[in-house]
């Protein structure tokens, strides 16, 4: 039992404390709401958070409790390591399974909440990291609750509200200070108030508001239940501060957005995988196998999903029956049609895309096998995605699908009143094959319907269709618009007693009961429509099926007077006044007067009849004369063989004139039903010839579809090839269209251009560029214009050297439609030739000095020598390059003295003068030298060089 008061549930996490103490400070201690706090507690340590908010409210705060009653102006907050949850009002405390790891005691709560408070439940997410929440304002949502989730940019933590956001479960985005004000401001329509009749104002405003949504959009929600429209329509009110229907009414015509935003607040969008996880198990376990049995190689297993949502529901149905095709190999194909009232989430379901949070819906399993990751959520796998076909439908009015092996109808009828149930379980028996499969929620049910379907699994509510043709006589009487009998009812006030009492009503009664005679209103066959008096003694039921016709009805005598009397009023609107009959009653015969008048009705397209009955007194005996009189016994039988003489002869004539004009009926209906015969044959004829046409265009669809498909695949081959190739040739690349609108681009790009994944479709020109200036820019149109190709040489980032080309972008049809950039790495070759260069130079000087000179590395490996060195010292440049300082002329050179100074030349990366060395080299002789050394660095290599310079002494 739902409590008398709101109950709010509050969940929070990293940053919650903050939120809490301004949502509390903002709070008046006379809400006459509940609240029950929920946030991320250390499991191993006590809290002192009752404590804290204590001083931000003047509300009583304590530790919940098991079996602890919620009263309102109260604050409630859930106790360390333990989960809770509400039932009847009443909060269910228990350890927590686990201390640490993937717990979510939000989403615990806000369900239990969900089913205990229904649509008067409240639901509120605050500061926090992850995703804890989502779901439980989900369970909310689909209950008809309110949710209220704070503003990203006010929290310390946005990750709980920006996925509750994202997810689209926020009914208001405020900040925590803010949300008290909203709670009061709509707490009207969350209390508990006596059951009364409607008022006749607030009724018809509700019959405005759906008439305009009615004639804005083309839907009919009447027949919705009124607790849930209601609902909808008075948190678009609190929207817009409305307080009064009408005003709401006339607000909608005046923004006619406000007409689309109502239509999508009133459709029901909320579902999951798998919900009703055990549902799904037995549809699995015990429904398909039987389905599935015993079916021809071409077989096509047809499945309906009627509000369909976001497409959960759809997709799951799909997993189950690639899982089942996967254990046991069956030779047929699956087509699932997932429709739904509402665009925007067909549209979501073809996308096959969902966030994150169906990670607690999925078993990872299920998530391998049926998921691709990416970086907003999970996509579904194409192998999924091609058994549903999406579409959009109105389940009301709209033609239903046929031979159907399984039809799922879930959490729909709930939010429709009886009247349309009744109507919806007979089209759902029409679409499903004999022996298919109905599966509705544990909330539905089949109703009085129980000749149309047999129970399979009344827990989960799976139906059996049972073979019989009610439904299509259901179906062809309401046709395939199920929309509400135009009935014309009195007003509630007229039906109602004066609590006055009114002299003449009483009078008017009294005189109409002992004075006016018996009689009957009837249509113009004579069909009882209204009785007044007591019509016992002319009128009785005809033996056999019953029937209100009053000639059938009448007492012997008076069916063929009362035949003649009703067939002149109907045809001529002759009225036949106080005609005497004679009537047999207990036995003899009475006379009776007939009267039949035409009665003009409230509608003038309905003609009545007013027939009366009234007894007629005896005639006094006659006086006796002279002659001999007769006995009143034979004068009245002489009377009565002459009236019933002429009666006859009246009825005759009545019955040949009836005979001769049913004679010419039946020959004009003969006629007609002749014609109507050729007709149907002719239009046989046609339906067979289009169908043959259809099905040679089906099999020509076929061969299209399955060329479209081979196709698809090649195309999907090609892309992979491309983006592999893409990948692998560290080439960057910008695909431009012809306003420099950038279409796509490789990784490597991003050297040149800062560029990310949100940036196709915006102008390069507003891209930062590594480059100084907007040459390439200015290059790229001139291309465009011109269609000759630009090459140039870019130096970024100091030690990079791109070869930048920019060609125009081809179609297939040869048609320019842009360009396209590429930058080339070439730094290796720019230092190789630069390298090269710098060498030549370098020998080109070294050469044109007569001094011997060498060029050592850092490690005094000889880099370069001048030809003065290999003449003065009789060396060939193959074993002095490349080779050691110290290990050239057998080791000649290496003096510790030289040593020393030239390893402290490297360190200090300074040189040093005046090195005296006297050396003896085989075959030259005794040499005195002065060594000079210089420290540099190469502008290509970026390597430490010294230059050793030599001076010979005499």
């Amino acid at each position: 039992m739902r409590s008398t008061f709101p109950i709010v549930g509050i969940g929070a996490s990293a940053g919650g404390l903050d939120a809490f103490e301004h949502f509390f400070r903002a709070c008046r201690e006379d809400t006459g709401m509940a609240f029950v706090l929920v946030p991320h507690l250390d499991p191993n340590h006590a809290s002192m958070l009752t404590e804290i908010l204590q001083r931000c409210t003047s509300m009583p705060v304590v530790e919940a409790e098991d079996r602890l009653a919620v009263e309102p102006d109260h604050v409630y907050v859930i106790p360390p390591n333990r989960e809770m949850y509400i039932m009847h009002g009443v909060l269910q405390v228990a350890m927590a399974e686990r201390a640490r790891g993937l717990r979510t005691p939000i989403n615990s709560f806000f369900r239990s909440l969900a089913a205990d408070q229904a649509d008067r439940a409240i639901g509120i997410v605050l500061s926090g990291t992850g995703s804890d929440g989502s779901l439980g304002l989900m369970a909310i949502l689909e209950a008809g609750g309110v949710t209220l989730v704070q503003d990203p940019t006010t929290a310390k933590y946005d990750g709980m509200p920006s996925s509750a956001i994202e997810a689209g479960y926020a009914t208001k985005i405020l900040t925590a200070e803010k949300m008290p004000a909203a709670l009061l401001a709509g707490v009207r329509s969350f209390v508990e108030t006596e059951v009364l009749p409607p008022e006749p104002k607030s009724d018809s405003s509700l019959r405005k508001i759906l008439a305009h949504l009615r004639s804005a959009t083309g839907h009919d929600f009447s027949l919705y239940k009124k607790s849930t429209i209601g609902r909808r329509i008075e948190r678009r009110m609190a929207q817009h501060n409305l307080d009064d229907a009408d005003v709401y009414a006339r607000f909608l015509v005046e923004n006619p957005a406000e007409v689309h935003v109502l239509f999508r607040e009133l459709l029901i969008n909320v579902t999951r995988f798998f919900r009703d996880a055990e549902a799904f198990a037995a549809l699995k376990a015990d429904i398909l196998p039987g389905l599935c049995e015993d079916k021809p190689d071409d077989y096509v297993f047809r499945v309906w999903v009627a509000g369909c949502a976001s497409g959960e529901e759809a997709y799951s149905i799909a997993i189950l029956l690639r899982e089942m095709l996967d254990e046991r190999p069956l030779p047929f194909s699956v087509q699932i049609y997932a429709t739904d009232l509402d665009d925007e989430a067909i549209a979501f379901a073809r996308a096959g895309i969902y966030p994150h949070l169906i990670e607690q819906d999925l078993s990872p399993e299920r998530l391998r096998r049926f998921f691709i990751k990416e970086e907003d959520g999970y996509r579904v796998k194409k192998e999924i995605r091609e058994m549903v076909v999406f579409a959009i439908q109105n389940v009301i009015k709209d033609p239903p699908f046929t031979r159907l092996d399984l039809l799922c109808c879930r959490n729909l009828m709930i939010y429709l009143e009886v009247e349309l149930q009744d109507r919806l379980i007979p089209v759902f028996h029409y679409a499903l094959k004999p022996g298919g499969v109905l599966c509705l929620s544990p909330s539905e049910s089949i109703g009085n319907h129980t000749d149309l379907f047999a129970p399979i699994n009344r827990k989960w509510k799976f139906y059996r269709a049972t073979p019989t043709y009610k439904s299509s006589r259901a179906v062809i009487a309401h046709g395939l618009s199920w929309s509400p009998d135009s009935v014309v009812k009195a007003p509630d006030g007229l039906m109602k007693n004066s609590p006055d009492f009114n002299f003449a009503e009483q009078t008017r009664r009294v005189l109409l009961q002992y004075f006016a005679p018996a009689s009957v209103v009837t249509d113009l066959q004579g069909e009882t429509l209204y009785v007044h008096g007591d019509t016992g003694k002319y009128l009785r039921p005809a033996p056999g099926q019953a029937s209100l016709n009053v000639i059938e009805m009448a007492r012997e005598g008076l069916g063929p007077d009362l035949r003649l009397a009703i067939r002149a009023a109907a045809q001529e609107g002759t009225a036949t006044l106080d005609r005497q009959i004679p009537m047999e009653s207990n036995g003899a015969f009475v006379m009776v007067s007939l009267g039949v008048r035409p009665l003009p009705g409230l509608d003038p397209r309905q003609n009545l009849l007013l027939i009366s009955f009234q007894d007629v007194a005896s005639p006094p005996p006659a006086k006796s004369g002279r002659k001999r009189a007769l006995k009143p016994a034979e004068l009245s039988r002489i009377e009565e063989l002459e009236h019933t003489l002429a009666h006859l002869k009246e009825s005759h004539q009545a019955t040949v004139e009836e005979l001769q004009a049913s004679n010419e009926e039946m020959k004009s209906s003969n006629e007609e039903l002749q014609s109507t015969n050729e007709e149907l044959q002719s239009t046989n004829e046609e339906l067979e010839t289009s169908k043959e046409e259809l099905q040679s265009v089906n099999e020509e669809l076929i061969t299209v579809n399955a060329e479209l498909q081979s196709k698809i695949e090649q195309l999907a081959s090609a892309q992979n090839d491309m983006k592999n190739l893409l990948d692998n040739v560290k080439v960057g690349i910008i695909f431009l269209d012809q306003q420099m609108v950038i279409r796509s681009f490789t990784r490597d790009a991003t050297r040149v251009y800062r560029l990310a994944s949100s940036d196709v479709g915006r102008p390069l020109s507003d891209i930062r560029s590594a480059v100084d200036g907007d040459d390439l820019l200015v290059a790229a149109k001139v291309v465009l214009e011109s269609l000759i190709p630009y090459e140039c040489e870019l130096h970024i980032n100091h030690d990079t050297w791109l070869l930048a080309r920019i060609q125009p972008y081809r179609t297939l049809d040869n048609v320019i439609d842009g360009v396209v950039l590429t930058f080339t790495d070439i730094t290796s070759r720019i230092k190789a030739v630069a390298m090269q260069e710098a060498l030549m130079l370098a020998e080109g000087i070294i050469n044109a000095i007569r001094e011997p000179m060498l060029v050592l590395d850092s490690v005094l490996n000889v880099v370069s020598a001048s030809d003065s060195f290999y003449r003065e010292f009789r060396l060939a440049p193959e074993n002095t390059v490349g080779h050691r300082l110290y290990d050239i002329a057998d080791h000649l050179w290496d003096q510790p003295d030289l040593r020393e100074r030239l390893q402290k030349t490297l360190r200090n990366r300074a040189g040093f003068e005046g090195c005296e060395l006297a050396l003896d080299f085989p075959g030259v002789g005794h040499r005195s030298l002065l060594l000079n050394a210089r420290h540099f660095i190469g502008t290509v290599s970026n390597q430490a060089l010294l230059l050793l310079s030599m001076q010979i002494q005499p």
